[in-house]
């Protein structure tokens, strides 16, 4: 082909003589020229094709391999997700392992604190108790030596007769007056929680009372205090001394 393209190159430089449009209207239709043009057209056709073919290779080859490229990185990062998750899997079991044990020590501190609370109050109660059981009866024993006195005072006002005390006035009145401080003096004395217990017409109660006899008595209730002969005295609801008393007979 290059050997036929000279010689047309050749031929054509011997024509130079020959007019410009005379040689263009040869060149156009010489056989020759239009075989070689066909077939360069022919061969630049083929090597574009070859050329297309190769590139659409080296392009499928590069998008092969960018897909490969992807599925690896997809596959990559599948892995790492994967990873990851059971990661956040772990922690987070761990972590409501954790609560829950938190949970159960709050539980536990919580009753701990209920049954502590609970004991710190009974203490209270009960020291409350104690100090005021002490204040009441501090002068439990004080009190039972003044009973003595107060019973002294009652021996003395009962001895005296009546006749005497209409007969002699100074009698009288030192009567009145050992009276009257008799009277001031249970009084002070239930103050402090000390007073005598009132036992005439009470049904008998053995932890106040101390039968000493029983007489029949047809208009009172048998089993009832009719009689006093020994005041008892209590100290703030706690008895001292039960009173000695005569209580009805039952005839049945």
């Amino acid at each position: 082909m290059q050997r036929s393209i000279v010689g047309l190159t050749r031929n054509i430089a011997r024509q130079r003589a020959v007019p410009i449009s005379y040689r263009l209207n040869t060149l156009r239709t010489s056989p020759i020229v239009f075989r070689n043009s066909a077939f360069i057209r022919l061969y630049a056709t083929e090597q574009q094709s070859k050329n297309d073919q190769e590139d659409g290779k080296d392009k499928s080859k590069v998008e092969e391999s960018k897909d490969q490229s992807n599925a690896e990185a997809e596959e990559k990062s599948l892995e790492g997700g994967n990873t990851a998750t059971s990661e956040v899997e772990q922690k987070l079991q761990e972590l409501e392992q954790k609560y829950l044990n938190k949970d159960k020590e709050y539980a536990e501190l919580k009753d701990l604190y209920i049954r502590s609370l609970a004991d710190f109050r009974n203490l209270q109660e009960t020291t409350k108790r104690e100090i005021q059981k002490a204040k009441d009866f501090a002068l439990q024993k004080f009190a039972k030596d003044l009973i003595e006195s107060i019973d002294n005072f009652g021996h003395a006002l009962n001895a005296v007769d009546e006749k005497t005390l209409d007969s002699n006035k100074e009698f009288k009145n030192l009567y009145e007056g050992v009276k009257m401080t008799s009277d001031i003096f249970k009084k002070t004395l239930e103050k402090h929680g000390l007073k005598e217990i009132d036992a005439i017409g009470e049904k008998f109660d053995p932890n106040k009372h101390e039968a000493t006899f029983e007489v029949p008595q047809p208009d009172k209730e048998p089993g009832t205090v009719f009689h006093v002969q020994q005041p008892g005295y209590e100290l703030n609801g706690r008895v001292l001394r039960a009173a000695k008393v005569g209580i009805v007979k039952d005839d049945k």
